[in-house]
This record gives structure tokens, sequence and C-alpha cells, in this order.
């Protein structure tokens, strides 16, 4: 009997559970915070419904352990992959003082943590590319065998600095990863009206770099070719461009309508191609998850987003005279 194709790529019937297991989590996150905002209780959500394939994938083939990550909004699966818990999350979606991307100062889906090496993301998009890059210049001049690996939308792949930070990666030999989450709308405009090449991967050529595109909705493709940019990047062959083909199963945001854009069948047609069912359904047809164990862990995961959910929703919020912290110094000259 020939080998499954997780074990093809090196990995155990207990990591592949695991990656299942990551985006179920990032995916029942997800869904709470959309009730919790239709409930008026949290302001914001920014969705990763549909990408977490990619976002999980992709983390799985990183070193968790030293890799920098500088993730765009959308990558809740890369953050949880990363280190970053369900209490942590919630406390941003409510915006409390415990929040640690930014003690509840920042919108949700702006993540940040310096004991994880989630670099902090900003509102103006793709300015996460240039900084990804400058850590993986840090670590090529000070001799590290890390990688760093950063993600946006298509939409932003048509932003200065992705130009930029691509360009500079490919003339130094950076080790950084760059993944495009190509979604096929940015916010409310179609991949046809913002991209015209062929593909975003094709831009790759142009930077002396690989360019790879790849199923999004299959974490193990997903996990191959970023395992395989990874080992590039530590062996000092520089950079590469990898996009993932994905699909957005929601709005761009709780503020949004994207019936207005999108219509009911093109939605329809998304959901029967829904990431997480699929793997869910590679798992159970290589013998590794059972209905019986699947709702074993949906309660398990039930339980902890409970938890989470009203731990963050007690906790309290910044004080009013903490508003600066953070912003400018305690004394100058310090």
């Amino acid at each position: 009997m020939g080998k499954k194709r997780h074990e093809e790529l090196g990995l155990t019937d207990e990591q592949v559970l695991d990656m299942y297991r990551t985006m179920l989590l990032a995916r029942k996150i997800d869904e709470r915070m959309w009730l919790l905002n239709r409930a008026g209780k949290i302001p914001f959500v920014i969705s990763c419904q549909g990408q977490e394939a990619a976002q999980v994938g992709a983390s799985f083939a990183l070193d968790r352990d030293k890799d920098y990550t500088a993730p765009y909004y959308r990558d809740m699966g890369v953050v949880l992959a990363f280190g970053m818990t369900p209490k942590e999350l919630f406390l941003s979606g409510f915006a409390k003082a415990e929040d640690p991307n930014s003690g509840g100062r920042q919108m949700p889906g702006h993540f940040g943590q310096k004991k994880n090496r989630i670099l902090t993301g900003s509102s103006p998009v793709t300015t996460q590319l240039p900084h990804a890059v400058g850590v993986a210049l840090a670590g090529k001049m000070e001799k590290k065998d890390f990688a760093s690996f950063v993600t946006l939308g298509e939409g932003s792949s048509n932003q200065g600095d992705f130009h930029e930070g691509l360009n500079f990666a490919g003339v130094h030999k950076l080790p950084v990863i760059t993944m495009v989450e190509n979604n096929k709308y940015a916010i409310s405009v179609p991949l046809e009206r913002q991209v015209a090449s062929e593909t975003v991967a094709d831009r790759a050529k142009s930077y002396g770099m690989p360019g790879y595109q790849v199923n999004g909705n299959d974490p193990l493709e997903v996990y191959k070719v970023v395992k395989e940019a990874r080992e590039r990047a530590i062996n000092g062959e520089g950079p590469t461009l990898i996009e993932a083909i994905t699909n957005r199963l929601t709005a761009h945001s709780s503020d949004d309508d994207h019936t207005a854009y999108r219509d009911k069948e093109e939605i329809e047609e998304m959901k029967k191609n829904d990431c997480v069912h699929i793997f869910s359904q590679y798992l159970k047809d290589n013998d590794i998850l059972t209905d019986e164990k699947e709702q074993e862990l949906i309660k398990e995961l039930d339980k902890e987003i409970n938890e989470a959910t009203d731990y963050a929703e007690n906790a309290p919020y910044a004080e009013p005279e903490d508003a600066l912290k953070y912003v400018y110094a305690d004394k100058g000259g310090e």
C-alpha cells in the first residue's frame, strides 16, 4: 500500500490532525466574532473564513520556534499556529486592556506579539511586506538561520510596497517568503480589474525569484511549496513568491454587503469548496478522523471559545489616562 499524501510530505497523522484542529479553531473563533458583532458587543470583524487552509498549511511548514511572520488582517490561522490564543484574540475583539496586539487601541486583525515573533501590522495595506524584508535582511546580516514569512491579499499586490519589498528581497537574496492569499476580490473589486498579468505568481520572475501558484484550499499543497521555499531561504538561495488561490466566504468585513457585487450562485459555489470541510473529508478518508472524534473536537473547541469569550467580555478596558502609553516616552532622555 502506497504512502498517503501527508506521509509523502513527512507529516504524521498527529500533525495533520493538529493542522485541522487549528483550521477549525480559526473558523469557529471567526464565527463567534460575527455573532458578537451582530449582537452589538464587538465593533468590527474582518474574516478568515475560506482562507484557513492556506494560512495553516503555510505556518506548519515553517519553524514556529524561530521564524518571523508579518501577517495580514485575515490571518487568524497564521497567528493561532504561531502561538496566539483564543483568549488573546477575543481580548482584541473586545478592545480590552490585556489585548496583546495593542492594549485595545487597534481594530481587530491588527496582529502583533513579540514573544511569538508576530510583527505588528498597521492599517495601510502592504506595509508589512517591506517590514518582513527588513527582518530577513537583519537575519542575513547577523547570520541567523530563520526565515521571514509575510502574507497579503492580491489587492495589496498592486501597491508600491509590494514592488519595493520584493525588488529589495530579490536583489539581496533575502530569506523571505511572500504568500499572496488570492481570494479574487479587493473588497468589491474583482481580480480581472486588479491584475493584468495572467497570475500574481508570474510577477516573481521580474524580481529574480521563483514564483508558484497553488491551490489555497489544500493545506498539504501549500505546506509543500512553503516548506521548499523555507529550505531555499535557509540555504542562502533567496526569496520566493507564492500565490495561494483561496475563497473569501464572507463579506469583506462586518461593514460590507458582498451580495451587492457577488451573486448567490457564486457564493453557494464557494461554500461547496469550503477548505475546512474538504480537509475534514481527507482525514476521514484516510482513517485519521471519525465523525465521533470530530464531534468531540467540536465540543472541546466550543468550550475553549466560550471560556475565552466570557473572559474577554468581562476583562477591564484600558484606563483613559493610559491612552498615550507606548506612544511617547514616559520621561525625556531615557
